[in-house]
């Protein structure tokens, strides 16, 4: 299922206009989403996942139109949504978790624990189904906040910085439930970490200005910023880079 966006604009009432004329395809597979604070990350994102509403351009969710109000409802059926930010009720075990939030977003209550069970294998937990919430470490949390968004069977998972603030032996967990997931179906993962997007995403989008001002893989990226630059540019250095490279897009809009 893609995700369309057709000369995407918005502003919040009373404010400047965040987004420009956004044009952008997400296709099946993991997309990573780059860009600087207040590029309009995480307004694109609450367009794409209903939390606003499309007001001006189009946004599609395979056929869903998400400036009706038909088509957002259709949309959060295919729709699973991993905020940077979320909170688990601690008493509540892993199984428990999961499958209200299966109930909550729709399923029969008969079929809950099953489908929680088939979330929990997807992302490697099916362990700890009957851990308390509150006792698992920081990774662990971020799989089951996961495996919540996925309890109803979406076709497209939205996750905003799935990995920050784990350690890297968690990070290399996450980003491996995240690959695997994408293998069939479409998953945007709007991102700070250069090292996500390099390991996880067949395509990334770079959002500056309002606009995506980039849109292609990963060697593309680091081909850009090397003759952006005028020269290579490898781990930390690339991140200076792209850095550069984003104030230079900056200056043009």
């Amino acid at each position: 299922m893609h995700i369309t966006a057709e000369h995407l604009e918005f502003a919040y009432r009373g404010r400047r206009k965040v987004l420009h004329g956004l044009s952008w395809t997400v296709e099946p597979g993991v997309t990573g989403l780059l860009g600087p604070n207040g590029a309009g990350k995480t307004t694109f994102l609450s367009l794409v996942v209903t939390l606003l509403a499309v007001r001006r351009g189009r946004l599609l969710l395979g056929d869903h139109d998400l400036s009706t109000t038909a088509g957002r409802a259709g949309a959060r059926r295919a729709l699973g949504f991993v905020p940077q930010r979320f909170t688990l009720a601690g008493e509540l075990t892993v199984a428990d978790t999961v499958a209200y939030a299966a109930w909550v977003h729709g399923e029969d209550r008969r079929a809950c624990g099953g489908a929680a069970r088939r979330a929990l294998e997807l992302v490697d937990l099916q362990d700890l189904a009957d851990r308390r919430t509150r006792t698992l470490s920081g990774g662990q949390r971020q799989r089951v906040g996961i495996a919540a968004a996925l309890a109803h069977g979406p076709r497209v998972l939205v996750l905003d910085e799935p990995t920050a603030g784990l350690d890297p032996g968690q990070r290399l967990r996450v980003r491996e439930v995240i690959a695997r997931l994408g293998r069939d179906r479409t998953v945007l993962v709007s991102t700070h970490l250069i090292e996500d997007v390099a390991h996880l995403c067949s395509r990334i989008g770079v959002l500056a200005g309002g606009r995506i001002e980039f849109d292609g893989t990963f060697p593309e990226l680091e081909t850009l910023i090397e003759d952006d630059t005028g020269g290579s540019v490898h781990g930390s250095g690339f991140e200076r880079a792209y850095d550069r490279l984003i104030a230079r897009i900056g200056d043009r809009t």
